[in-house]
């Protein structure tokens, strides 16, 4: 049954990079909030996941408020993977155009020093967009995935990151240590973007969030702390037609990995905390749930 299941996502997805990219951008809007609003009567478990994890940013909220907040957040996850299906199609110059920057200057001198940067994120918005338009702006990114079920789905994502111009290292599985092969690119200069506002595994690093505990992957701070690299945080929303990337002032490194990492957290709660509606978060992050 598994597998039956699998090779039906993995088909889904193979029409819809085939189909979605030939039909008007107007007609993709209307079906996929369409197919957001949809999905928001239907009030399955992720939605009231995201719901309960808007409440958490939003405490003071209503019921009109919070229930408003989640169905434009949902739209605003199903606009991430309209673009997703649409991006590869999307010029290098719409790439660029439609990125709009806040604090810019604190990434590029970071990167003109040479000593390599690393960008922590959260799941806010199109960081796909955001990655695609650092390559295109003298930025080329590495950054790791997820290994996905089924297996020809994890590739076909790889190919699609591959193709925006990112270097995409499995987490597992791959050849070699991933922490190594990051280390080096940047000891060489290099970017790394890591998404990492979720790790609750023991793993992840115990830290605050809006409050309530949550832990968040170690590996942007422990790979500051190895190569000397500095760690930006950035927090992403959207704007009409555009994706804005703001960039944080760098993570001081004093204190260690746990005390980097609980930083990285307070910049994304305020990243988070302006604009809800696109943190995509549809899955349980707070311990205390």
């Amino acid at each position: 049954m598994d597998g039956l299941r699998h090779r039906a996502v993995d088909l889904a997805f193979a029409l819809a990079w085939t189909l979605v990219r030939r039909l008007p951008e107007r007609t993709v809007t209307w079906l996929f909030q369409l197919a957001a609003d949809r999905t928001y009567r239907r009030n399955g478990r992720g939605v009231r996941r995201l719901r309960g994890n808007l409440a958490a940013v939003r405490p003071e909220a209503g019921e009109t408020e919070l229930d408003a907040l989640t169905l434009a957040g949902l739209r605003s996850y199903l606009r991430y993977w309209q673009e997703a299906f649409r991006l590869p199609e999307w010029s290098d110059a719409e790439i660029v155009s439609r990125v709009r920057t806040v604090n810019e200057k604190l990434l590029r001198d970071a990167y003109a020093a040479g000593n390599g940067v690393i960008c922590a994120l959260p799941h806010l918005a199109n960081y796909d967009h955001a990655g695609a338009w650092a390559g295109l702006t003298g930025m080329p990114v590495s950054t790791v995935a997820e290994r996905l079920q089924p297996e020809s789905l994890f590739d076909r994502f790889i190919a699609y990151r591959k193709k925006l111009g990112m270097e995409v290292l499995p987490l597992t599985g791959g050849d070699g240590d991933v922490t190594a092969v990051l280390a080096d690119r940047l000891r060489d200069g290099g970017f790394v973007c890591l998404v990492a506002d979720r790790d609750l595994s023991e793993r992840g690093v115990p830290v605050t969030f809006f409050g309530r505990p949550s832990r968040m992957p170690a590996g942007p701070a422990a790979l500051s702390l190895k190569t000397g690299a500095p760690l930006i945080p950035a927090t992403l929303h959207y704007e009409g037609r555009h994706l804005v990337i703001t960039f944080h002032d760098a993570v001081d490194s004093d204190g260690g990995a746990a005390v980097m990492t609980q930083r990285c957290a307070d910049a994304f709660a305020a990243g988070i905390a302006e604009h809800p509606q696109d943190w995509h978060m549809l899955q349980r992050i707070f311990l205390d749930e």
